[in-house]
């Protein structure tokens, strides 16, 4: 999207000293049965007693202003701008006011706010990216859920923004990735808006990325509305297969946003239910394996709405390493598999898909090592109990049958 943005970390160049290590390492994977071929390597759902700071395990509290922005905030420590709630939220405040000891680069600041990051304390590679949040609201307003590349080298080390917000738009985000020859308002991105003029600010929304090798979707509750690969950046050099730590903020001001004026009421608060990240056993995923020891697969790797999911020797590329999601997804090539045409007859086939959050796009694995789509009650199945490459895979009624049968991971 053009627009006037430079990095809003510049300040920190402290911060990288500490992001050679990551803390997190994720869940060790349960037997292949179970359903938790998953593992949730990061979640915050924010419950503690109101006032309280947030967990310092998890999160680092940033201080300082912004000068590469223009920002007007000065982020402050502890829990001043950033508490809990008590009923099981996050509460990031901006506030007008200028105290003295909050020096910027342009003099005394005008707003206080807070920015938290995860960076010396967990990393993520690829995987599930999720935060339900509630934006504030107003001209000026700028909240974000984004992250960074490790180490800290931007634009080169790469930044992912999985939504922000200026307070002009208030029915749009923006989901952006900023990187070497393609950063500040050369990012490549695109917006997401409500239907019939809803506000963000009116409501929770949960925003994610769905992060693979080489691929980037974007989602607002559940409907995915871009898709990034290498093909996007016209030859300059991709960076996203790399860890990255994540950063929630609310600031005020700067280029992007303009400053608040007369109609801006303070204090806003950016109120976050919850943050979490889910990844497979492995950065890439695993396979499925089923019939004959064949492997659920995306035919010819290709990542288009409507691939047909096939079986296939088992040959460890992308288009056979699947994660499962805490929304209960299976996920390959940043999509969903999906059962064709929302259907629930036996003998509808599976396919490759945009994740939606669709009940049609929901399995649950059982000790039976069933892969069993809920709404229709059915199982994931060889067509025509058949062993050989290519065989299209379906849902059909649960019979035990060794062409429902498959291991996860």
């Amino acid at each position: 999207m053009a627009r006037p943005r430079l990095l809003r970390s510049c300040l920190f160049a402290a911060l990288s000293a500490v992001l050679v290590s990551s803390a997190a390492t994720s869940t060790a994977q349960a037997d292949p049965p179970d359903v938790a071929a998953a593992a949730v390597t990061f979640s915050d759902s924010f419950d503690g007693p109101a006032g309280a700071a947030v967990d310092a395990s998890k999160w680092q509290v940033e201080t300082g202003d912004n000068v590469n922005n223009h920002e007007r905030q000065y982020y402050t420590s502890g829990n001043r701008n950033a508490t809990l709630d008590g009923q099981g939220h996050l509460v990031i405040t901006a506030r007008k006011e200028n105290p003295a000891n909050y020096q910027c680069w342009y003099g005394t600041c005008q707003y206080t706010s807070a920015r938290l990051n995860t960076a010396g304390k967990f990393t993520a590679q690829y995987g599930h990216v999720e935060a339900r949040m509630k934006i504030p609201r107003g001209q000026g307003m700028w909240p974000a859920f984004w992250m960074l590349g490790t180490p800290v080298n931007w634009p080169d080390s790469g930044e992912i923004d999985v939504m922000e917000n200026v307070g002009f738009e208030p029915s749009t985000v923006h989901g952006t990735i900023h990187g070497p020859g393609y950063s500040g308002s050369g990012g490549i991105g695109a917006a997401y808006s409500l239907p019939n003029g809803q506000a963000f600010a009116d409501a929770f929304h949960t925003f994610a990325v769905d992060w693979a090798p080489d691929s980037i979707t974007w989602s607002v509750d559940g409907n995915v509305y871009q898709r990034r690969t290498p093909a996007d950046l016209g030859g300059r050099t991709w960076v996203f297969n790399k860890p990255f730590f994540l950063i929630l903020n609310l600031a005020v001001g700067g280029y992007w946003p303009g400053d608040p004026d007369a109609s801006t009421v303070f204090p806003q608060q950016l109120v976050v239910d919850h943050v979490s990240v889910t990844t497979g056993d492995t950065a890439t995923g695993g396979a499925i394996r089923g019939p004959a020891g064949r492997c659920v697969d995306v035919a010819g790797a290709n990542s288009a709405n409507g691939t047909p999911v096939q079986l296939y020797d088992c040959n460890g590329t992308a288009a056979q390493q699947w994660t499962v999601g805490s929304d209960g997804t299976l996920r390959a090539l940043g999509k969903c598999l999906d059962v064709s045409g929302d259907g629930t007859a036996d003998g509808s086939a599976v396919q490759l898909w945009d994740c939606t959050g669709g009940p049609h796009q929901k399995w649950t694995v059982n000790a039976a090592r069933d892969i069993v789509n809920p709404p229709a009650d059915k199982c994931l199945d060889a067509t025509g109990n058949s062993s050989a490459n290519e065989t299209r895979l379906q849902i059909w009624t649960c019979t035990g049958g060794a062409n429902q049968k498959w291991t996860v991971g």
